[in-house]
């Protein structure tokens, strides 16, 4: 709080302490030599610790088998105010995790992915090592763009407009009301060959993998409600469409990733029509049936999305496993997808005493490595995955829980008109720096390191509100926007974040995009947005490096991300705050600070690197 100085004037504001004079540890290559390890290794695990500090000893808690050891590091060199110990860990399970212990006079304090403690403490933030990795490179370095194909652009193709669908001018209204039976029906004409025809803009913008919902034909706009799994909607062009579009794609260096559904079907899909005429079809085993009505199982209730029965009757086979099964067929050419997002994958294969999640997901894995062994499996969850996500099936997840969530809640204004907090029957709170820091930080220790970065992060998708509405101020958006490009993880936008798209809800949220109108484009969110996915394109340390809180405020949070050979210190303020002073021994001797985005002020002083509290606003730094 500013208080007065004699006099009446306003005291000066005490910078924000530091937390760099704390032993830190993560996966990254600073700490664990790269690669996934293989069973059997022995890998090199560094921890780093404050010269001077009161630690006596360190060691690292291995679990081997589920039994706890210790294994002693040893004093592996002094650099400038930080010592470096290094312990030996077999990789003696798939999935290896440990712990440092750091000893000193008065005991011990264990060191996990959620910082020091000096009391005992759950495993559920251990380190672990895994055999199994995350996703691919190409993956991690991606910025994933979010296509809604209805939504995003037309070839100027005629098509036929089916039955069902209502038709929609482009700058027609969205109708946005869930419980409006027209929602899903209002029907606006983009397709393939429109989206084919704006790669130029997106490899502009700088994106690598274009990620599309559903292609397959389903009664509706979002293509959730499958008809068929056997061929591309016509609506979209068919399946030469998406052959083209692939090619298109893949000329440019870029990768396309699919989505359908794991967990259900449409109650008009091929499948589910056959097992309603004909009780002993195999495909009857496909779903849960049961005597109420309407005589079967639909995904929460929804009598329109039958839920699919993994117990037994070939589904898995149909699925997964065969070279001919949805999941092979759309990844060999000339489709040649390079993944896939599965939605719903939280629910795939669970109802009542049934739980075949975890074997849906690995053996996609399977059949996804002997077609393409570099390509990628994205899980969606709207909460903490981390049981899910071993790394044996899927490589990452859609970051709800560790990214969205706490990040809305930090720079939501009081005031938002958004109703509900992401399906929570309450408003979306404000949240401090600790409270939202805290949170991404526990979310981030419940996976390796490798996941960690395969993970989808994002700030709106196709199911929710726009990031303008949560704020409800540009600069503010931006804010969120820098933190998006920064954090540990794979950046996913939905088309429109670059132009401030609105939207109240996910309904509201699926706006055409206005070609048409150019000055949508040229804003400074626009001009932001595409600043931010090239630095993070040309800076590993964004990509790949480690992390480490600087300085977190109720309105400030300050992290580095560190690879071997660089620092990047990121500095994010949602209002102004008193600003900080970290070591002078971030930099290399004789270094200056290089500002790679968002201008503002980093002072090289006796006193160390003096933060600015300026804000709202964004900043990015090299310093060594």
């Amino acid at each position: 709080m500013t208080g007065s100085a004699p006099g009446g004037a306003p005291a000066a504001r005490q910078p924000v302490p530091h937390l760099l004079g704390a032993p830190h540890h993560d996966g990254s290559e600073v700490y664990v030599d790269g690669g996934a390890p293989s069973l059997g290794d022995s890998v090199p695990v560094r921890v780093r610790v404050p010269a001077g500090s009161s630690t006596t000893g360190v060691y690292l808690r291995v679990l081997k088998d589920g039994e706890p050891g210790y294994v002693r590091a040893g004093l592996d060199r002094k650099d400038g105010a930080e010592e470096w110990y290094v312990a030996e860990v077999d990789v003696h399970n798939p999935v290896t995790r440990y712990r440092a212990v750091l000893h000193d006079a008065g005991g011990y304090r264990w060191l996990t992915g959620t910082g020091l403690h000096d009391r005992d403490v759950t495993d559920d933030a251990d380190f672990r090592l895994s055999v199994h990795g995350g996703g691919p490179a190409w993956a991690r370095d991606s910025v994933v763009y979010q296509i809604f194909p209805d939504r995003f652009a037309r070839s100027g193709a005629e098509r036929a407009v089916p039955a069902w669908a209502l038709p929609a001018g482009w700058d027609e209204p969205v109708i946005g009301d869930f419980k409006d039976p027209r929602t899903p029906l209002q029907f606006y004409g983009g397709d393939l060959g429109g989206i084919e025809q704006r790669l130029d803009y997106l490899q502009d913008l700088g994106i690598r993998t274009v990620y599309l919902t559903p292609i397959f034909p389903g009664e509706s706009n979002h293509r959730y409600n499958a008809t068929s799994f056997e061929h591309v909607d016509p609506l979209l062009g068919g399946d030469d469409a998406l052959a083209s579009l692939s090619s298109a794609v893949h000329a440019r260096g870029m990768h396309l990733i699919g989505d359908f559904t794991t967990n259900h079907t449409g109650d008009t899909h091929e499948w589910f029509r056959t097992a309603v005429a004909d009780p002993s079809a195999v495909e009857r085993g496909y779903y849960y049936w049961r005597d109420q009505e309407p005589g079967y199982v639909g995904w929460y209730d929804v009598p329109t999305l039958p839920k699919l029965n993994y117990s037994g009757s070939g589904l898995m086979d149909r699925m997964v496993l065969s070279e001919e099964s949805v999941t092979a067929r759309w990844m060999r050419a000339p489709y040649s997808l390079d993944g896939w997002r599965i939605d719903v994958a939280n629910m795939t294969g669970r109802y009542r005493a049934d739980d075949f999640a975890r074997d849906v997901a690995r053996a996609m894995r399977a059949t996804m490595g002997r077609i393409k062994p570099d390509s990628v499996l994205i899980a969606e969850h709207n909460f903490d995955a981390a049981s899910d996500l071993v790394g044996d099936g899927w490589q990452g997840t859609m970051n709800y829980a560790g990214f969205m969530r706490p990040v809305w809640s930090w720079l939501a204004d009081a005031a938002s008109p958004v109703p509900t907090f992401l399906g929570m029957p309450n408003p979306i709170p404000r949240r401090s720096g600790a409270a939202t820091a805290a949170t991404m930080r526990e979310v981030l220790a419940g996976v390796s390191w490798p996941v960690a970065l395969s993970c989808w992060n994002s700030l709106e998708t196709h199911d929710t509100p726009r990031l303008s509405a949560v704020t409800g101020d540009p600069a503010v958006s931006l804010v969120g926007i820098a933190l998006l490009f920064t954090y540990p993880g794979t950046p996913m936008m939905f088309a429109g974040l670059e132009i401030g798209a609105g939207g109240l809800s996910g309904e509201y949220g699926r706006i055409p995009m206005p070609w048409h109108r150019p000055e949508a484009f040229a804003t400074e969110t626009f001009r932001a947005v595409r600043d931010l996915v090239h630095l993070r394109n040309g800076v590993r340390a964004l990509r790949e490096g480690g992390l480490r809180w600087a300085a977190i405020h109720d309105d400030a949070l300050v992290f580095l991300r560190e690879t071997n050979d660089e620092r990047i210190l990121v500095v994010l303020a949602r209002a102004p705050w008193p600003g900080s002073v970290l070591p002078s021994s971030l930099l290399a001797d004789g270094a200056t600070p290089e500002n790679l985005y968002g201008g503002g002020d980093l002072r090289v002083t006796a006193a160390g690197l003096e933060i600015a509290g300026d804000g709202p606003g964004a900043q990015v730094w090299r310093l060594a």
